[in-house]
């Protein structure tokens, strides 16, 4: 798609005077665009370290003004452009809100940046998003569509609604989105979109799982086609409440779909509604061999990436090349190895428990790893829902009681066994997950699976999820 810089886009920010709240990952491009499109800007950080101050360098040399160490509303100011994470009850943006000012995300931004043909196909969840994303993308490109993931996945949205060298833009975007983004959106209107599941999480910035389901389906709000997981109560609830009643719903399911739905026939992934006669023919998509790894909700994340793509005209055979030619994220459900006949399994990205649900229910006999910071997330429903799966349970981190009173209460059979850090007599280099790993080992019996799905943080032991995973399959690697 050839495009240029159209001048509507430069005078509807040339001359204004833009705050630009935060030097994460989104806020330093979108300094740098509102500078390109005439604008006075100035941002706003209340860090001043290592990390910001080099950005905020490069900031200045492009002509904003960076404020660190403190987080003021400028005078003047017409607009603020807040990053994702920060909360509607900062400082900034109430002060911000009592001015009467409009305050708006990184992807309305983008939104409003945007080529006029430029085609959104967006997905939020609490899980699955950054999978079906790049799944949508495999998808699209093998249809042979200039297609990109974006949002959380690396690009920046508000890059890709950019030409670049060569003056060309993306024709179409898979653009992920998280409840945050979607609070500070207020036109954002993409040609479909899908809400994969919702369930308990940051509570704390939304302030209870209504406000946060709510600020989810402001993704279906104007004029989108919408795809649901028949599965997931809040996903059905969102897109027949929050969408727009004009437009169609394509529902999601894992046995036989019904007309106007993609679904599970035996081994196939069927689509009964991108089809000429939706109330007597199907599609057929895929096998679910070609979902890598089949667990339930990984098919039901490549369903929801085949409504999507199949919303735009991708063929058949495209949607089974893309999932063919698509790489799974690491730390999610990542077979490590198998030792003794145990398969050891990653998903460190399971970070709450809704994930953990998720991936435990993939396998039939579990000694399960979890624990971590749970952020006061319960764990009762998870616990009780995956008694007849687990063999035993491997518990670390800073809220391990909580996990341990659960299993206590709803699964009194199961072993269980608490690590703090690695064995006193461990050999250098071992780290707590060896520990973790022998633990694990002593309990499993040939056919069982040793999960990583720790739902809850990681930042109470480690530096992140990923290095909670590495650790994890180091010390399994160790053992082969």
């Amino acid at each position: 798609m050839d495009a240029e810089v159209m001048p509507h886009h430069r005078s509807a920010f040339e001359g204004r005077h833009v705050c630009v709240a935060g030097l994460g990952v989104s806020g330093p491009p979108v300094a740098r665009v509102l500078l390109e499109r005439g604008a006075h800007v100035v941002v706003v950080d209340g860090r001043d370290d290592g990390t910001t101050r080099p950005v905020a360098a490069e900031l200045t040399a492009a002509g904003a003004e960076v404020v660190l160490g403190d987080t003021p509303l400028p005078h003047p100011c017409d607009l603020v452009v807040t990053s994702p994470g920060w909360r509607p009850d900062s400082s900034l943006l109430v002060r911000a809100a009592e001015a009467g000012l409009e305050v708006i995300g990184d992807v309305e931004l983008a939104w409003r940046l945007k080529p006029a043909d430029q085609v959104w196909l967006a997905i939020t969840g609490t899980n699955g998003k950054t999978t079906t994303v790049r799944m949508l993308e495999a998808m699209l490109r093998a249809d042979g569509r200039d297609a990109l993931a974006v949002g959380n996945v690396g690009t920046p949205v508000v890059d890709a609604v950019l030409p670049d060298a060569d003056g060309r833009v993306h024709d179409v975007l898979a653009v992920e989105l998280s409840s945050f983004q979607l609070h500070w959106s207020s036109t954002l209107a993409p040609h479909a979109a899908a809400v994969l599941n919702v369930a308990p999480d940051h509570l704390d910035w939304h302030g209870g799982i209504t406000a946060y389901a709510r600020a989810k389906g402001r993704i279906f709000a104007r004029g989108t086609l919408r795809v649901a997981n028949t599965a997931d109560a809040w996903s059905m609830r969102l897109a027949e409440e929050d969408g727009d009643p004009h437009t169609p719903l394509v529902g999601l399911r894992l046995d036989t779909p019904r007309a106007g739905e993609l679904g599970v026939v035996e081994d196939l992934l069927v689509d009964r509604a991108f089809v000429e006669d939706p109330s007597s023919s199907a599609e057929e998509l895929a096998n679910l061999a070609d979902v890598r790894p089949a667990a339930p909700h990984n098919v039901a994340n490549a369903l929801a990436a085949a409504a999507l793509a199949r919303s735009v005209g991708v063929a058949p055979a495209s949607v089974r090349a893309g999932l063919a030619a698509f790489v799974p994220e690491p730390h999610r459900i990542a077979h490590v190895a198998a030792v003794a006949g145990v398969d050891y399994v990653d998903d460190s990205k399971a970070t709450n428990p809704h994930a953990a649900a998720a991936s435990l229910g993939a396998y039939p006999s579990v000694v399960w790893v979890a624990g971590g910071l749970l952020k006061g997330a319960d764990v009762d429903e998870l616990v009780a829902s995956a008694v007849g799966r687990l063999r035993g349970a491997v518990l670390i981190g800073a809220d391990r009681a909580r996990l341990r009173e659960a299993l206590a209460e709803h699964a009194p059979g199961v072993p269980v066994v608490e690590v703090e850090g690695p064995a006193e007599d461990a050999p250098q280099g071992h780290t707590v997950m060896d520990a973790v790993v022998a633990a694990a080992a002593d309990m499993a019996e040939e056919g069982d699976t040793v999960l990583l799905a720790p739902a809850a943080a990681s930042m109470d032991m480690f530096t992140n999820y990923p290095e909670r995973g590495r650790l994890f399959a180091e010390a399994v690697k160790r053992r082969c």
